[in-house]
């Protein structure tokens, strides 16, 4: 079973490692609402990805969503080839801005 995982690294730092995916989108979400609600801005690591699909890129995009329901700013950082590839087709890579 595909496994995922998200950890505060740090103030206002998390980072998401393993599949994003159907399998493991939904928890990440779940457990993303108690660890972002005291985070000032969301820099999120996404190095620690090692598989995307389509439902882990509909996952960026409601934290970006929360991100701006909520005031926060959210950077996102390391994003792996497979997931700029799936926003650039979606034609959704420019809400990433610049990733680092």
């Amino acid at each position: 079973m595909p496994q995922a995982t998200l950890t505060s690294t740090g103030a206002d730092q998390f980072a998401v490692s393993g599949e994003l995916s159907f399998a493991t989108v939904t928890a990440l979400l779940e457990q993303s609402r108690s660890l972002f609600a005291a985070a000032a801005t969301l820099d999120i690591d996404l190095s620690g990805v090692n598989h995307a699909d389509s439902a882990g890129l509909s996952l960026l995009l409601e934290w970006l969503r929360y991100g701006k329901r909520a005031s926060k700013a959210v950077r996102y950082r390391g994003l792996p080839t497979q997931l700029h590839a799936l926003a650039t087709i979606s034609e959704v890579d420019s809400l990433f801005g610049d990733i680092a």
